[in-house]
């Protein structure tokens, strides 16, 4: 065999051994839920360790269970009418907590018997927003009041916190792995860091001035990132150094990015809803992809994410339904 041909064997050698490109795996989608309830505004979605999905009705005032695998809706009615339940999350004793926006109050639904007790605030806290039930303790802010606050249920008394930049619309608000509770205040360029001992707040500003960081999350690593609703940007904090950096959101000026959540598949999910969609960014990549929401009209304020089924949850509000994401 000549040195030519056995060039030729070999790279038909080669040729043999590569392996067949992998087939994409399927693009998600979004399966959505209607609800019954004529004008139903969902606003919040939470899910317990038992996969039962719980949301808002802020129109109708009511506390909505969704059973994923019947499809089976039950409401139930705040105790305090016209109330405007906002924020939702389940402790980890199953204990439904939310915030009633339009009557400063927190509520607690007990899912076993259905009955809601409520904890009056004082009246400085007129709009109770985002719970977070961390350590214990029920943690909220409050938007117009400028204020955030924790409830010890075990007592129902309330300490409430002011933030000192003024108009700083404390918003979005989540615990991090070291225990930390992280708050985006939606008013200015700036995120706050709450010690929960003490109920200090460090404030981190974001060189943008004309940032509006509306939710947040913290990963795994510690690090924050927000929606940044007034720029259409995805933002990245490192708390450890303080070094912010930004994300164009797909859909442009205009996409107003607005509900934010880690998912189980590493990515950060985020809605546009300025643009009808939701966008999956892959920090490892810095790619984004987007999936369309089936129903126009929709946005997602809040999601809430089933890290045990690998799902994630959406209020669709506006289009009186709730939506699901399989991240698997």
């Amino acid at each position: 065999m000549t040195r030519s041909s056995l060039l030729r064997a070999g790279f038909a050698l080669i040729l043999c051994v590569v392996p067949a490109p992998r087939s994409r795996l399927p693009a998600p989608s979004i399966v959505e839920y209607p609800l019954p309830r004529p004008r139903a505004f969902p606003h919040d979605p939470a899910v317990g360790a038992d996969g039962i999905v719980w949301y808002t009705d802020q129109a109708n005032s009511y506390i909505g269970r969704l059973d994923p695998a019947t499809g089976k809706v039950t409401d139930y009615a705040t105790p305090t009418p016209a109330s405007g339940p906002h924020g939702i999350v389940v402790a980890p004793d199953g204990g439904v907590w939310y915030t009633a926006n339009f009557t400063a109050r927190l509520g607690r639904l007990d899912p076993a018997t259905g009955v809601i007790k409520e904890y009056p605030l004082p009246s400085e806290a007129r709009d109770p927003h985002t719970p977070l039930f961390h350590q214990g303790k029920v943690w909220f802010t409050v938007q117009g009041g400028n204020l955030y606050g924790v409830l010890d249920p075990a007592s129902g008394a309330a300490k409430l916190y002011p933030v000192s930049t003024r108009g700083a619309r404390p918003y979005g608000l989540v615990a991090a792995p070291d225990g930390m509770i992280w708050m985006a205040l939606f008013g200015t360029n700036q995120i706050g860091r709450i010690t929960p001992a003490d109920g200090s707040l460090k404030i981190f500003p974001l060189p943008q001035s004309g940032a509006r960081p509306r939710r947040l999350i913290v990963d795994s690593k510690g690090i924050v990132w927000y929606s940044d609703y007034s720029r259409g940007k995805l933002g990245r904090l490192d708390p450890a150094t303080g070094q912010v950096r930004e994300f164009t959101s797909p859909g442009g000026d205009g996409s107003q990015p607005y509900g934010i959540a880690a998912g189980t598949d590493g990515r950060i999910w985020y809605d546009e809803s300025g643009r009808d969609q939701i966008v999956a960014f892959d920090p490892a990549t810095e790619r984004a992809e987007t999936v369309k929401i089936p129903t126009p009209g929709s946005v997602v304020r809040n999601m809430a994410v089933d890290s045990t089924r690998a799902r994630l949850w959406l209020a669709l509000s506006g289009v009186q339904k709730l939506g699901r994401i399989d991240l698997k």
